[in-house]
């Protein structure tokens, strides 16, 4: 085999393989621009440079190509979220800090949270989407956060409180904030900085009596 042909083969290889993860991003910018159920395949297909036949060599339908994205966009969340509150399970307070750090700094970044607000659009017509992401996302993230509001209490830097309710007290706020800027277009910068107020108030309503003494 020639040097040609096999730099054309090697080119051919990276293109086939990088499809599915193209089709993704263009399946994502027409669902953003057009909805979902307007989309049309040879409309994804055009965005992503290939025939529409070719999209269904990876992909059966829209819905199992919001499934991979899910799986592209924001279950790297998740996973990042549990590997950061395994790191600093003896030190809770600082750890839920940096939790928050993680979502907040994903919060500028409209194609990751498009693919949860399509999910919660559709969940009524495709409950078993809305499972998938609970699955893979939801309560991943909540069970990370959980666990350490359990672990702080049991080291005495939280006063003895739900931790699943402690758990949604802090995710609520941070889903607000996704829900104003992503779904209802509020960019405005006047709030400041909202996530040191929300930890301000959380830590301080967390923390043990002896500690804020």
């Amino acid at each position: 085999m020639n040097m040609h042909k096999r730099l054309t083969r090697r080119t051919w290889r990276r293109r086939a393989e990088a499809r599915p993860d193209e089709i993704l991003t263009a399946a994502l910018d027409e669902f953003i621009v057009s909805g979902f159920d307007a989309a049309r395949m040879e409309d994804i297909a055009a965005r992503a440079g290939v025939s529409k036949g070719a999209i269904y060599l990876y992909f059966e339908s829209k819905v199992a190509m919001l499934r991979a994205l899910i799986e592209r966009e924001v279950a790297p969340i998740a996973h990042r979220l549990e590997a950061a509150a395994e790191a600093g399970i003896d030190d809770p307070a600082v750890t839920l800090r940096q939790l928050a750090a993680i979502v907040a700094s994903a919060l500028g970044q409209p194609h990751i949270f498009a693919t949860p607000l399509l999910v919660a659009s559709l969940s009524g017509r495709f409950p078993e989407l809305a499972q998938d992401y609970r699955e893979r996302v939801f309560f991943r993230a909540r069970d990370a956060i959980e666990r350490l509001m359990r672990r702080g209490v049991a080291l005495g830097q939280f006063r003895a409180v739900d931790p699943a309710a402690a758990a949604r007290a802090m995710m609520g706020p941070i889903m607000f904030e996704i829900i104003r800027t992503h779904a209802l277009g509020d960019k405005s910068p006047r709030d400041g900085d909202w996530l040191a107020v929300h930890f301000d108030i959380l830590t301080n309503g967390l923390a043990a009596r002896s500690a804020q003494s």
